[in-house]
C-alpha cells in the first residue's frame, strides 16, 4: 500500500511539473485568454486594456494613436489587451482609424471612406499634441492583427454597422487568431439583444463578444444577468456616465453594485471599467470622474485604478497603461504570468569564518 501511495505521489508530482512546463510554454496571448475566459479564477488580477492602442504616458502622447508603434509599446509594458478602431476604405479594406475624417490623426484631409487603400497609404500618422508626423502610414486590420497575434488580445471597436463584424472576424480567422479578438456592442433592451445576437450568428463564432451596458439606460444588475445568459461573455463593459457639474462618484453609480458583483461571479464574466478621456467631455466622463486625469495629472491613482478594482473591476481600459499597470502591480492587484521576468534572488552575503 505504501509503495502504491508513493507511486501515486510521484505521478502527481510529474503531472504537476508537466502542466507547469506546458503553461510556461504557452504563447502570451493564450495565457491572457485563459484569464479572460476564466474570470472567477482570476478575481485577484486586474487586466489592463490600452485604449486606441495605448499612445500616452504620464499625460503626454508618445505614439500616434491606433499605430503599430503604440501596439508594440503596450505589448512591451505588459498590457493584456489593445483596443483599436476599425473603419473601411473606399475599396472595401478594413483600416485602423478612429475618426471618420483623416484630418486629426494624419497629415491628410478628407473622409476615410472616400479614399482607396492605396491613397490612405500615402497618409502619415500624426502624434496628437505635438503634431509630429510619424513614419507610419494608416494600417490595415490584417497588419494590426498580425502584430498582435499570439502576443496580446485585441479589442476591435467597430466604427461601422454591426453587419461589418463577420468580415472583420473572417480576417482574424484567416490568420488563425479569431479567439484572440474581442468585439463589442452596446445593449440596452431585449430588442437590442435580439438584433445583435442575430448579427453575431452570421460570424461563425470562435471569437470573444463583450456587451457594453451604460447607466444612462440601465440601472440595475438584472439586465446584466439577462445579457450574460444571452451571450455567455468573458466580460461586460460597464459605464458610469458623469456630467460636467457632478462630483466624483462615491459608489460607481447604479451598475457598480454589490449585486452586480454577485451577478458577474455567477455568470463567470469580468467587470470592465473605463478610465480613458473623451475629447470635449468632462474628465472621467465614462468613469464617474475617476479617470486617467485624476490618476496621473492629480497623482491620485488609488482614487482611480484602486477605486474601480475595489468595486469589482478586473479589466480597466485606459489611455495610461503604464501608469495603471505600475500602480496595480505595486498594490497587489496583478498576478505575474508564466513568462514574466522574475525578480533577482538576493545575493548570499554570509561568510564562513
Amino acid at each position: 500500500m505504501q509503495a502504491i501511495c508513493r507511486s501515486l505521489l510521484l505521478l502527481s508530482a510529474a503531472l504537476a511539473v508537466s502542466i507547469g512546463h506546458a503553461s510556461a510554454g504557452e504563447t502570451r496571448a493564450r495565457q491572457i485568454l485563459d484569464r479572460f475566459e476564466h474570470a472567477n479564477q482570476w478575481r485577484d488580477h486586474v487586466m489592463v486594456a490600452a485604449h486606441r492602442a495605448g499612445s500616452m504616458q504620464a499625460g503626454k502622447t508618445l505614439y500616434a494613436e491606433n499605430s503599430i508603434a503604440a501596439v508594440e509599446g503596450s505589448i512591451a509594458m505588459g498590457a493584456e489587451i489593445v483596443e483599436v478602431d476599425i473603419r473601411r476604405s473606399k475599396d472595401g479594406e478594413f483600416v485602423v482609424m478612429h475618426d471618420s475624417w483623416l484630418d486629426r490623426t494624419t497629415n491628410c484631409k478628407g473622409e476615410v471612406v472616400k479614399n482607396t487603400l492605396a491613397e490612405l497609404r500615402k497618409c502619415r500618422l500624426v502624434v496628437e499634441g505635438t503634431g509630429a508626423v510619424s513614419g507610419e502610414t494608416v494600417s490595415t486590420l490584417r497588419e494590426t492583427l498580425m502584430t498582435t497575434k499570439d502576443r496580446i488580445l485585441i479589442n476591435l471597436d467597430n466604427k461601422l454597422d454591426v453587419q461589418a463584424l463577420p468580415g472583420m472576424i473572417a480576417v482574424a480567422r484567416d490568420l488563425g487568431m479569431a479567439d484572440q479578438v474581442i468585439v463589442k456592442e452596446n445593449l440596452w433592451n431585449q430588442q437590442r439583444i435580439d438584433s445583435v445576437k442575430a448579427a453575431l450568428a452570421q460570424t461563425g463564432g470562435g471569437f470573444q463578444f463583450m456587451p457594453i451596458i451604460a447607466d444612462d439606460a440601465v440601472h440595475d444588475a438584472a439586465f446584466a444577468e439577462q445579457v450574460g445568459k444571452a451571450f455567455s461573455p468573458g466580460a461586460i463593459e460597464l459605464i458610469n456616465w458623469r456630467a460636467g457639474a457632478e462630483t466624483l462618484t462615491k459608489t460607481g453609480g447604479p451598475l457598480f453594485s454589490t449585486r452586480m458583483r454577485a451577478v458577474s461571479v455567477r455568470g463567470g464574466w469580468h467587470i470592465w471599467a473605463n478610465t480613458y478621456a473623451i475629447v470635449n467631455k468632462p474628465g472621467g466622463f465614462l468613469s464617474g470622474g475617476r479617470g486617467d486625469e485624476l490618476a496621473v495629472q492629480a497623482s491620485l491613482p488609488a482614487e482611480t485604478y484602486g477605486f474601480w478594482a475595489e468595486r469589482g473591476a478586473t479589466i480597466i481600459q485606459t489611455d495610461e497603461p503604464k501608469a495603471a499597470i505600475g500602480w496595480l502591480a505595486a498594490n497587489g492587484f496583478r498576478v505575474p504570468y508564466a513568462d514574466d521576468a522574475k525578480p533577482a534572488e538576493p545575493a548570499n552575503t554570509a561568510s564562513i569564518n
